[in-house]
């Protein structure tokens, strides 16, 4: 099971460690965040112990008005084996019964001088991003006016080489060889490379290329929103292709079915000018314009008026 970790969140938000620093390696799971309001007056019924408990102002004046005794249960019934941490927002002061339970438990508790509710968001974002489901592809990521496109193709077909034109063309690389994919919406798959070879492009007879170094930041993209793939195949002559783009293919990714275009590699074919026309044109279709069915709708017209 994928997990963010607790050494994670303090070195991504820089959380003050207050307790339980031998726990600090414990897993988040999820990125729901609980206010455990209705747990400070007692009902622990419906606990969530596996979330992220997050106490602000509301709670701990509601947890100060009760007698020491009661303090004491809840922060034991709050702190148990699965609770991954608990963070204390507006740099309030953490109860003394809180670290007790926290030595007891081992449940680090955290501290940051953040509002609650903009802690709360910040995280469940940060955890969002890294608990997606996620899936790993051999293609390059570029980014073509403003258009996630993946390419895709058997090795050598010249999917680098297309990305170096694209660059050299003003537009931007975002992964070169493996692509890490996220869905993070509904309908939504973000791509973004492995650390280990970010900005770099390999180029079969030339090696790697550090592309923010020769073409500057400008030409990079740590991450990309994934709206098309574009297959490049060697032209196969007994092979049909498409040549009106009324029938959209569609492949799914990570549960999300996004559009496909398979477009034949052969000498003379201008393969990056191909791909920023289908970015474009991509574009046009979102605002209503599809030049194919135009093309289409006024052909069965013109031969509606032959007949007649």
């Amino acid at each position: 099971m994928v997990h963010v970790t607790i050494r994670q969140l303090i070195k991504e938000f820089d959380l003050e460690l207050i307790s339980g620093e031998d726990e600090i390696e414990r897993g988040v799971s999820t990125s729901d965040i609980s206010r455990p309001g209705l747990e400070m007056a007692g009902f622990f019924t419906y606990y969530p112990a596996e979330r992220i408990q997050l106490l602000g102002k509301t709670e701990l004046s509601f947890l100060n008005s009760l007698p020491s005794e009661e303090r004491v249960d809840r922060m034991e019934k709050l702190c148990t084996v699965e609770t991954p941490c608990v963070i204390v927002s507006r740099g309030l002061d953490v109860p003394v019964e809180l670290i007790e339970a926290s030595k007891k438990s081992g449940v680090p508790v955290l501290k940051t001088p953040l509002k609650t509710t903009h802690v709360s968001s910040k995280i469940t974002n940060y955890l969002e991003t890294l608990l997606a489901p996620m899936t790993s592809v051999h293609g390059v990521l570029v980014d073509v006016y403003g258009i996630g496109v993946l390419l895709t193709g058997d090795s050598g077909v010249g999917k680098s080489e297309t990305a170096l034109e694209l660059v050299k063309r003003g537009h931007r690389l975002v992964a070169d060889d493996s692509v890490e994919i996220r869905q993070t919406g509904d309908n939504d798959l973000v791509g973004n490379p492995p650390e280990l070879i970010q900005h770099l492009l390999e180029i079969r007879g030339l090696g790697i290329i550090d592309v923010m170094t020769l073409f500057g930041a400008g030409a990079i993209r740590n991450y990309k929103k994934i709206s098309m793939i574009i297959h490049l195949e060697p032209w196969d002559s007994k092979k049909m292709y498409d040549r009106l783009g009324l029938d959209e293919d569609r492949v799914q990714l990570v549960g999300t079915t996004i559009p496909k275009l398979t477009v034949p590699v052969r000498p003379g074919r201008n393969i990056a000018v191909i791909i920023e026309v289908a970015a474009m044109n991509f574009r046009l279709k979102g605002m209503g314009i599809n030049a194919a069915q135009e093309f289409s709708d006024r052909l069965d017209e013109n031969l509606r008026q032959n007949k007649n």
